[in-house]
């Protein structure tokens, strides 16, 4: 069992909280789109979503403001802090990917942001059996990381997923939705239960 505060999130010097979220606000002030998980979610009409790793709750911000139901919860404190502040009507919970028990299944469960490398060394089976916990029967597990040398891959994924019950419906590039390629240094997991 991992206790908070020793994922690889915890360890990194990443901007947290205000900090972390101003880069999207001056995103959207330059005039680009910084939903693109949230779009590539709605493609399956989710009803009830939880963001797991939701740091300041970018994404479920923006999926409750399109009129989803949805839960966040987040390992740091100090982006679940910005998160409450940015929208007190959500439901944020502080839990470690690998441990969470909240007690609700969702219909859909996004991971946006690399959460999947950020957990604690040795802990990614526990998070994909605890995504799977969280689930309804047929629902979907999203999560979106980066490919990097000698950290969590995408054929360990697929059999933990497997493990877990899950059978991948889809990869992709990006939240864009472009094709996978081969060596490529991002993907987009969509992962279905049961």
């Amino acid at each position: 069992m991992t206790t908070p505060g020793r994922s690889r999130w915890q360890s990194s010097d990443g901007a947290r909280g205000d900090d972390y979220d101003r880069k999207w606000r001056e995103m959207a002030a330059a005039g680009q789109d910084p939903h693109g998980e949230v779009a590539f979610v709605q493609r399956y009409e989710p009803r009830h979503v939880l963001d797991a790793g939701c740091g300041t709750g970018r994404v479920a911000i923006e999926l409750a403001r399109r009129g989803v139901h949805v839960v966040g919860f987040d390992l740091d404190p100090a982006m679940l802090d910005t998160a409450r502040t940015n929208a007190p009507g959500i439901r944020w919970e502080l839990a470690d990917a690998s441990t969470v028990a909240l007690g609700e299944r969702f219909d859909l469960i996004v991971m946006a942001g690399n959460v999947m490398i950020f957990v604690e060394p040795g802990t990614e089976g526990e998070v994909v059996g605890r995504m799977a916990e969280h689930l309804e029967p047929q629902g979907r597990w999203v999560t979106g990381f980066s490919l990097l040398p000698g950290r969590y891959d995408l054929r360990t994924m697929d059999a933990q997923a497997d493990a877990a019950g899950f059978t991948l419906e889809d990869r992709f590039a990006t939240w864009d939705a472009d094709p996978v390629v081969e060596d490529g240094d991002y993907a987009v997991s969509v992962y279905r239960l049961g």
